[in-house]
């Protein structure tokens, strides 16, 4: 006889790891509460079908109904050896139609013959057809009074709601391992079987839960150890991988001995890729509840998502060399991976954020340097603040953390140029004419807080043209930017005008060279210790001083580390006109005033004659030497004639 047959419970007290079940069972029996139908559900070898069979023999016990039956009645010496006449089993697996529950249901007319009642043990009821569980119904909810339903299932989910309600439902759960060792332990020594821990471990753990697959293998392992449970030779039985060999492996992983690893990856060829992913995740499992100091909660995670997607690849038929192959290459891939709290922790150590923002410049900001100049090349040879504060940084090579307003408004510029692109291909996609015109009529200028800024140039038929299709055009613009964008045309009037302006002021200076001068030098003010009004400037010279007026000379003091401060600029004024009086606004006090004043010297003849050709050479000398003194780039200063241009 088999073990599972020996050793199968005649008692609830022999029920293993179901103590809640046997308990609920005995305490309804003692109590003479007894319900009509009861459903037990559970997985395979948990002991549905035991205490079904030991609830049918207590409640047919003479001595009964009683949580302990005698075991010694006719009732219960029949009910051990299954030959009852009123405890009927069926299995629903073969007897599922309808035809076999009305035969069923003719056998409750009758009354019991030989016992207190009349007790049907269905197992595996999900096997049920529809119709038949439709046909059980009334006869379950309503049975004879003599009657009892005792129905057994693996999947209790296969069952209809209404077969559900009318029944008192008990799960069996899975048996603990530590109880299956124990219980396989006891039953080796009562046979007189030598056996070794570490082989009850693995006999255990193929059991899965399984009181009853347990005892199969342990009947096996008994016979191919020749009366002995040994670990080499169990495994050897099951055909499983020794737990040794997963640890040289996992070991070899975390060292990163590829050589190792390689060994032990041909040893497991031999074995099913099924069971060998099997045999890694309990190892695994066993590691994480040790809280083994080599497998964090990190990585372990990672290698039971590696794991589970090579069990997804073997359901679908996949090469096993090639799944064990591909395990181990993520395995060590997953040895360079970081957590997330280190990252951030590094970012935190990296990353310095200022206390405060800069209000003003700073005390220690770059100085300008002191160029002892004339007044006219004061104000024709003017640079502007934001342009002045980036090339001081250019200078000096400082790494400026902030931005200048140049700087900022670049980069406002450049924001959308990519989108303002896209927008032309998909306008020349649609229509290579109607992209030739969005090109040639529309100018970016800027992209901010979700307004498209253009430039149109489009007149006549290409205006008309455009408007045509600009309800196309808005709805691309719309896709590339956003549905959001609201499309505005700017006018560059400040440029147009400045281009109409710089033939002019060249022409005057061409034809009043020394008035202008001379202008510039009665206008200047002169520097005063405490602010006063500026004096009216006297028109009246006399001639000779004028003719003999040379060209201001400049006198440049080079410094061993030139500094710019940005000097306040001249601001023009938006229509000059001839006949104004030049508005003079007080330059700020050097570091070291040193006023400056017009002494006349004589000159000759032909300084004060000089043509508009000489007065373009001179200028371009003197720009060429303050780019040289100052390394900056002069190519886009502007020579006005005046502070009113």
């Amino acid at each position: 006889m088999s073990l599972a047959l020996k050793y199968r419970p005649k008692f609830f007290k022999d029920l293993v790891g179901q103590e809640s079940v046997s308990q609920t069972l005995s305490l309804a029996l003692d109590s003479q509460k007894i319900g009509n139908a009861y459903l037990f559900s559970g997985l395979r070898g948990s002991g549905k079908t035991s205490s079904a069979r030991i609830f049918a023999r207590a409640l047919q016990c003479e001595k009964g109904p009683s949580s302990s039956p005698c075991g010694e009645c006719a009732n219960c010496k029949a009910s051990l050896e299954g030959r009852h006449l009123d405890i009927i089993e069926m299995d629903a697996a073969s007897n599922r139609r309808i035809d076999d529950i009305r035969e069923l249901i003719e056998q409750t007319k009758y009354n019991p013959s030989m016992g207190r009642f009349k007790i049907f043990i269905i197992d595996e009821v999900h096997m049920l057809t529809k119709e038949a569980f439709n046909a059980l119904l009334k006869t379950l909810e309503e049975p004879p009074e003599k009657v009892k339903f005792i129905l057994a299932t693996t999947d209790p989910l296969l069952l209809p709601a209404t077969i559900l309600s009318r029944t008192q439902h008990f799960r069996f759960k899975k048996i603990p391992h530590k109880l299956v060792i124990n219980h396989i332990a006891n039953i080796l020594q009562n046979e007189g079987v030598s056996y070794e821990p570490e082989a009850l471990e693995v006999i255990a753990r193929s059991g899965e839960g399984s009181l009853r697959d347990t005892l199969t293998l342990l009947d096996q392992a008994i016979l191919y150890g020749g009366n002995k449970v040994e670990a080499q030779s169990t495994i050897s039985m099951l055909g499983i991988i020794n737990p040794e060999i997963l640890e040289n492996f996992f070991l070899s992983i975390l060292q990163k001995n590829e050589a190792k690893t390689q060994e032990i990856v041909d040893l497991m060829r031999e074995y099913e890729g099924e069971m060998i992913v099997d045999e890694m995740m309990i190892f695994l499992k066993d590691k994480a509840l040790s809280n083994h100091q080599y497998f964090p909660p990190l990585l372990l995670n990672r290698f039971f998502s590696i794991l589970t997607q090579a069990k997804t690849l073997l359901a679908l038929n996949s090469d096993s060399e090639f799944v064990l192959l591909l395990c181990v290459m993520k395995m060590r891939e997953a040895l360079k991976l970081r957590d997330v709290a280190s990252y951030i922790h590094d970012m935190e150590q990296k990353t310095t954020i200022p206390t405060s923002l800069p209000a003003t410049q700073s005390p220690q900001a770059p100085q300008t340097p002191q160029i002892s100049q004339s007044p006219q090349i004061s104000q024709t040879s003017q640079i502007s603040q934001a342009q002045a504060i980036s090339v001081s940084a250019k200078a000096d090579g400082a790494n400026e953390p902030y931005s200048t307003p140049a700087v900022q408004e670049e980069e406002k510029k450049a924001r959308g140029e990519a989108e303002f692109a896209t927008l032309k291909e998909r306008v020349y996609d649609r229509s290579y004419t109607l992209g030739e015109l969005f090109e040639r009529n529309f100018l970016f200028c800027s992209y901010e807080n979700d307004e498209l800024k253009l430039q149109s140039q489009a007149i006549g038929a290409e205006r008309e043209e455009l408007a045509k299709h600009w309800q196309i055009i808005k709805s691309m613009a719309k896709e590339c930017f956003g549905d959001g964008v609201n499309i505005t045309f700017v006018q560059m009037q400040e440029e147009k005008h400045q281009e109409r302006q710089i033939p002019q002021a060249e022409n005057l200076m061409a034809q009043e060279p020394i008035a202008q001068e001379e202008q510039v030098l009665q206008t200047q003010p002169t520097p005063q210790p405490q602010a006063q009004p500026q004096p009216t400037p006297q028109p009246t010279q006399q001639p000779a001083q004028q003719e003999a007026q040379p060209q201001p000379q400049i006198q440049i003091q080079p410094q061993p580390q030139p500094q710019l401060t940005p000097q306040p600029q001249i601001q023009p004024q938006p229509q000059p006109t001839p006949q104004a009086q030049p508005q003079i606004q007080p330059q700020p006090t050097p570091p070291q005033p040193q006023p400056t004043q017009p002494q006349p010297q004589q000159g000759s003849a032909q300084e004060r004659a000089l043509n508009p050709q000489e007065i373009l050479e001179r200028n371009q000398t003197l720009f060429a030497t303050l780019e040289e003194q100052l390394g900056v780039d002069l190519c886009d200063v502007k020579i006005i004639r005046n502070d009113r241009d």
